[in-house]
């Protein structure tokens, strides 16, 4: 006879010992121990970001794949959860690109930079409000209401003058106007900015995301700005990876700058945070945006996972991110040549 039995109303059953249907072991390999020192961890670098701003670049793959858009989303509303107030700058490269080859737009560069006649600008204006920053506005407010879209030419958010006559309606940026970032990051939303700007001649420029979000950070006071991109940071040598550089101060981001010790595609995202930094920034972080919750990792554990550049020297040394091999060679020498010559300013 089978002693098999079901209990009425659940799923049991009993064959010589209970069972549960739905019942498994839902812990981790980690153990309690490891999520305990992760979470402690953490502690110090939620209390460092709570209050403070941070403006974030958002491009790269992690743009345009569903699930990873999805992931930094909710990256990003874990550090407003927690205290930060964050303002989101977007391009829309590849986005751009498809509607350019769907109208059959022509496309030139001149000097590797890309030509934007005024029919084109009127296709990125569209673009990049009616589809990228819509579709990364409606990402975030799945958990709530918590963003607002804001074309940069807005209230002249980001006004601009023509870069160059050869380029087209590509703007340099002339100023940020923070009235109305000031107001919804203080009404506790979370703005999206497009990179457009208002022009001094009262068309529409197409600005570089990368500068405006250096730009932005710089006017508003952040903390910190961060630039997700589809490499792991900022290298010595882009063709070596083991040189990935960890940490460097602004004096050294100057100098690799100066001398081209920095692959061309890196060249905007530098110059971006060495003007926020210059402006009173504290931080700037260049990650990979397709690695998981790099965001998380950066902002809110000792080792981080790309390159931190910092305002001063002292705020290189004012938390526990290793210096790393470049950052401390460069140290190393600094600090050999200006013994040898104390009255020498060292780059």
């Amino acid at each position: 006879m089978s002693t098999a039995a079901a209990l009425p109303g659940h799923p049991f059953q009993l064959t010589g010992e209970f069972y549960m249907k739905y019942a498994r072991d839902r812990r981790t390999s980690i153990s309690h121990e490891e999520t305990a020192r992760l979470l402690f961890e953490a502690l110090p670098w939620i209390k460092n970001l709570t209050g403070k701003t941070v403006v974030i670049k958002y491009g790269g793959a992690a743009m345009v794949d569903e699930q990873l858009r999805a992931d930094v989303m909710g990256d990003i509303l874990l550090l407003k959860i927690i205290g930060a107030n964050i303002v989101i700058v977007h391009g829309g490269g590849a986005a751009i690109n498809e509607a350019l080859g769907h109208y059959n737009l022509p496309v030139s560069f001149v000097n590797g930079q890309r030509v934007t006649t005024p029919e084109a600008m009127d296709l990125v204006r569209t673009v990049l409000m009616g589809k990228v920053n819509q579709e990364l506005v409606e990402a975030l407010n799945e958990h709530g209401n918590f963003a607002v879209g804001v074309s940069g030419a807005d209230a002249g958010v980001i006004v601009a003058e023509q870069a160059s006559p050869e380029l087209g309606r590509v703007g340099r940026i002339t100023r940020i106007n923070r009235p109305l970032l000031d107001d919804l990051v203080n009404a506790d939303y979370i703005p999206v900015v497009a990179s457009v700007a208002l022009g001094e001649d009262g068309g529409f420029y197409n600005v570089n995301a990368d500068m405006v979000a250096g730009h932005i950070a710089a006017a508003i006071g952040a903390h910190k700005v961060v630039f997700l991109t589809d490499v792991d940071g900022l290298y010595e040598n882009f063709e070596d990876k083991s040189t990935l550089i960890s940490n460097l101060t602004l004096s050294e981001a100057q100098y690799m700058v100066e001398n081209n010790i920095v692959s061309t595609g890196m060249i905007p995202k530098l110059k971006s945070c060495i003007h926020a930094l210059d402006s009173g920034v504290f931080r700037a972080h260049i990650i990979n945006g397709i690695t998981p919750h790099s965001l998380l990792l950066e902002l809110l554990t000792s080792t981080g996972v790309g390159t931190t550049m910092h305002s001063t020297e002292e705020s290189c040394t004012f938390d526990t991110h290793p210096l790393g091999n470049f950052a401390s060679k460069l140290l190393e020498n600094r600090q050999h040549a200006a013994s040898a010559t104390p009255n020498n300013k060292i780059f």
